[in-house]
């Protein structure tokens, strides 16, 4: 792997709150204020999703405030037009990386890329993991090799440097020479919260299995969020659960510069 990243934005964590839990969307950003601060000094990206949503593109320029880097899981989609307002109004917030969903088209992505690309990594998603085979099928009329394939290709017709897809594509999409894509993973379970017979979903891959199949950064949520206090056999916080997981990246890293030595 030649891409220089630094270590820790390989890692992507899913601030995913539920505000049932939280006392609603004042909690549910609470929570995500006093998450970040707990990760900051590790200095990985923040991901917020349903929240940005609720609460408005001010939260980025706190977490900015806490020294972490943002990726706004929008999801885009709409007209070219719609889409060229969407990013216009997000480019004074310069989160690091946003998402646009590559069934947009190549000229709504292009809009996006235009107008965000010098400050923000435009990230097309391709299909969304709680997809399998024959949901695709029924969704997309193909199959899931065939649509990422489709959606990673739309991506570089509109200069998008990243793809958002499952590890398992990401595999042979990084063995395509004609594709000049980053790869961003999602429905990562890193080792230690693995347990036997646990990975019942087929696009479920660990960190290392992730990024020495061809994966540049991986997105985990739940394993981070949920590490509870004195968890038996697991890290005991948010924090140790991104220190492990860090580790185990940084282990498939080794692996590769060995490879490739």
């Amino acid at each position: 792997m030649n891409k220089i990243i630094p270590l820790s934005k390989r890692l992507i964590v899913g601030a995913d709150f539920n505000p049932a839990d939280f006392g609603g969307k004042s909690g549910v950003r609470k929570k995500v204020l006093d998450f970040a601060r707990e990760l900051a000094e590790f200095k990985v990206v923040i991901k917020v999703n349903s929240i940005l949503r609720a609460c408005g593109y001010d939260l980025i320029e706190e977490l900015h405030a806490l020294g972490l880097e943002v990726m706004a899981d929008l999801k885009l989609i709409d007209i070219e037009q719609t889409m060229s307002t969407d990013a216009a109004l997000l480019l004074e917030y310069k989160p690091e990386m946003v998402t646009a969903m590559c069934s947009a088209g190549p000229g709504a992505l292009w809009e996006i890329q235009q107008i965000l690309g010098g400050t923000t990594k435009v990230m097309g998603v391709s299909v969304l993991t709680s997809l399998d085979d024959k949901l695709a099928q029924i969704v997309h009329g193909s199959s899931l090799e065939a649509d990422v394939l489709k959606f990673a290709w739309i991506a570089q017709l509109a200069n998008l440097p990243n793809l958002v897809c499952s590890s398992v594509e990401a595999e042979f999409l990084a063995k395509l020479k004609y594709l000049n894509l980053e790869y961003d993973t999602p429905a990562i379970r890193p080792l230690w919260d693995v347990a036997v017979g646990d990975q019942n979903a087929a696009r479920v891959k660990t960190p290392e299995k992730a990024i020495l199949g061809g994966a540049d950064r991986v997105i985990v949520s739940r394993p981070i969020t949920g590490a509870k206090p004195n968890s038996d056999g697991k890290p005991g916080s948010p924090a140790a659960a991104v220190e492990a997981t860090l580790r185990e990246i940084d282990g498939a890293l080794e692996k590769l510069q060995e490879k490739a030595a």
